[in-house]
């Protein structure tokens, strides 16, 4: 059987994250370099650390059935603040 695909980046993670209380300032997409980015943010009773961690262990993410380890070669994560 070809191996199939599937982009459920706006469908699924995105709709899940702004459920449980994050915001997205932005994403970008290097073709160059073949990098997405994106700024998530989350201002809450708990850290972004803690909610983060309650993303990850949902049920809703777990059904996705998506593991970053399968499809990303590198992930770098960096909590910055505004000074404009």
């Amino acid at each position: 059987m070809p191996k199939t695909t599937q982009l459920r980046w706006r469908e699924e993670i995105v709709p899940l994250r702004l459920e449980l209380g994050f915001t997205i300032g932005a994403a970008w997409v290097d073709r160059e370099h073949s990098q997405f980015v994106w700024l998530i943010s989350y201002e809450g009773p708990e850290t972004f650390a803690e909610r983060n961690a309650l993303y990850w262990s949902s049920p809703e993410r777990k059904a996705m059935g998506l593991d970053p380890d399968d499809y990303l070669l590198h992930t770098e994560e960096r909590t910055v603040e505004p000074v404009y």
